[in-house]
């Protein structure tokens, strides 16, 4: 069997971790076992969906690099081919058309619930109950699927095992609104059949659409693929993933400074493990994927440690590819980095102390734009005292070989001449040099400025 995944999602909103997750889960079992992912939109939701989110879910996709194999497929396009196989489920007596208003299901919805009873369609329009009725001429049908009134839908879940729901618990669904549009179980149907889907990985919202699904893989006399449910992602609360847990677009992420490959490793993570592995590469992640290992309970978000995950990645990142993905965030605060020291050079002194871009490009902006500490800050550290060692620095530094030794020694003899402590000149230096009182190893932020900055920036207070 030639594995087919698909991910699925409805363009109503941006991809957020759980939809990213689903993608990521079912792009690696195409993967592992040489198989074939496509993309599917199911747009059907008119009034909501929008080519907005449409573009946010592609780009989503592209920056995690889930790539595709085919698609993206999308639902409103195939309007002909569910009209198609919804006439072949009238004419095997699966489905007939249901002539009732909605004023008249909300009816019969309220009086079910003042019963007492499970609000469901009472099939008041299959065949043998609507002998003799004229269907009335101001109601558009809707097509509806008959679904069968005894035994049991049972399927062995790859990932919540053995799930039986009885047929007595399922209602006539809707599979063609009035519209012409198909459902969801419909159109779900109709998609997965044609593109040859062999496993549906899934998130578990859609555990109780599974049995009127199959139900219509049974009336169609079509194969039924593999279902795999995925639990849900909650925040550390154990509440529902909302905004406020981290669940914002990918691409937020991508603004927020994360690499992709630390975000696809925290998801692989989250409700699926190998022992105790935690950092690991995407391909290492292919060849570990089975859906056994995918846990049966929630799983629950944690952006701190997102934010450590991508720091471990930060520090493993090629200088040179570090500096290509923090020049267009300083850019984008109208700082430049062409006339300043070589960027791959000071990325490599703060990539060690940060967790995102956006906080690398924090730490080394102080390189390429003008800095005036504070007068309280300079009040504190650049003493008279102080002075005095800066500006025996600075003419040690005037002639000094401009090199991480030499440099070094010039500190270690100014500190030796003055009898100091060596933070009682290294800290009024930082000050001087980038406004802060803590900074990497202060010869190597010496060596990345260059000498002409150093002394430019050393004469302005000594």
């Amino acid at each position: 069997m030639t594995v087919r995944t698909r991910f699925a999602p409805s363009p109503t909103g941006y991809l957020h971790v759980g939809g990213a997750r689903t993608a990521l889960y079912s792009w690696a079992y195409a993967r592992k076992h040489g198989g074939s992912f496509i993309l599917r939109i199911e747009d059907t939701d008119i009034e909501r969906s929008t080519q907005a989110s449409i573009d946010a879910i592609l780009d989503g996709m592209r920056w995690l690099g889930l790539d595709l194999d085919e698609g993206p497929f999308y639902q409103m396009q195939r309007l002909a081919r569910y009209a198609e196989v919804a006439q072949q489920l009238v004419k095997a007596g699966h489905a007939y058309w249901c002539y009732a208003s909605k004023e008249e299901l909300d009816a019969l919805r309220e009086a079910q619930r003042a019963r007492g009873e499970k609000p469901r369609y009472d099939g008041r329009w299959r065949p043998e109950n609507a002998k003799g009725k004229t269907p009335p001429a101001d109601v558009k049908p809707i097509l509806r699927f008959r679904n069968p009134d005894e035994g049991v839908v049972a399927w062995d879940d790859l990932v919540k095992g053995r799930i039986e729901i009885a047929n007595a618990e399922l209602d006539d669904l809707v599979l063609l609104r009035a519209d012409g549009v198909p459902t969801y179980n419909f159109g779900v149907v109709v998609d997965d059949l044609d593109m040859a889907i062999t496993h549906c990985i899934r998130g578990d919202d859609h555990v109780n659409n599974t049995p009127r699904q199959i139900n219509i893989y049974r009336a169609l006399g079509a194969p039924i693929p593999f279902f795999a449910h995925v639990p849900m992602i909650l925040g550390a609360d154990g509440e529902r993933l909302s905004k406020r847990h981290g669940a914002v677009s990918v691409m937020q992420y991508a603004e927020d400074g994360f690499l992709p490959e630390a975000l696809l490793n925290y998801l692989a993570r989250l409700g699926w493990s190998h022992g105790n592995d935690e950092v690991f590469s995407l391909e290492q992640f292919v060849d570990w994927f089975d859906l056994e290992h995918i846990s049966r309970s929630p799983a629950q978000f944690n952006p701190e440690k997102l934010a450590w995950l991508n720091q471990q990645y930060l520090k493993v990142r090629d200088d040179r590819l570090l500096a290509e993905a923090v020049a267009p965030r300083l850019s984008a605060r109208g700082i430049g980095v062409a006339a300043g020291p070589d960027l791959a050079g000071v990325v490599t002194l703060y990539k060690d102390r940060v967790s995102t871009l956006n906080e690398l490009a924090d730490a080394v902006e102080p390189f390429y734009v003008e800095v005036y500490p504070g007068a309280e800050l300079l009040a504190q550290h650049v003493t008279e005292a102080a002075c005095g060692a800066l500006r025996d620095l600075h003419t040690r530094l005037e002639t000094a070989v401009w090199e991480k030794a030499q440099i070094s020694q010039a500190l270690k003899d100014v500190v030796a001449a003055r009898g100091m402590r060596f933070p009682q000149l290294a800290i009024p230096l930082r000050v001087v040099l980038i406004g802060q009182t803590q900074t990497p190893a202060i010869d190597a932020v010496l060596g990345a400025f260059g000498r002409d900055v150093v002394l430019a920036r050393l004469s302005r207070h000594i």
